[in-house]
């Protein structure tokens, strides 16, 4: 029997994270639940999930930037899929999606709030796929 695979979702906005949560946990995943850069930080410590979804604003403008960076930054984390969510294009004009993959913003993926649950399943299970044909590699 394959282990369910573990996400966490680091959100302050607690609405949008129990939809998302309810949707995961249909969909046969462990879902784990960080409100803050700190509390995320702690839980991967803890536990590190088999992947992340990040909003960017959270206790400040550019929280989830700076959680991806250390999380990227740390070599027992730094290959954790990580799918930003955010509204930052919304409210700052901020176009994040088009920065990724470079060495400030570090996610595999970015998608704009409010977000498509099909996208963000797609999203996830390519991300998954791949980072287990990774770990199957080495």
């Amino acid at each position: 029997m394959e282990k369910k695979k573990t996400i966490l979702i680091v959100d302050d906005d607690r609405d949008f994270a129990d939809c998302i949560r309810i949707m995961l946990e249909a969909g046969g995943y462990d879902v784990e639940y960080a409100s803050s850069a700190r509390e995320c930080m702690l839980a991967v410590e803890k536990r590190a999930p088999d992947l992340i979804i990040l909003d960017i604003m959270m206790e400040k403008l550019v929280s989830g930037l700076h959680v991806g960076y250390e999380l990227r930054s740390n070599p027992a984390f730094k290959d954790i899929p990580i799918v930003m969510v955010s509204a930052i294009f919304q409210e700052t004009g901020f176009d994040v999606g088009a920065e990724k993959g470079s060495d400030y913003v570090a996610a595999d993926e970015f998608l704009n709030k409010p977000i498509k649950p099909g996208e963000l399943l797609a999203c996830m299970r390519r991300l998954l796929e791949e980072n287990t044909t990774h770990e199957e590699a080495d």
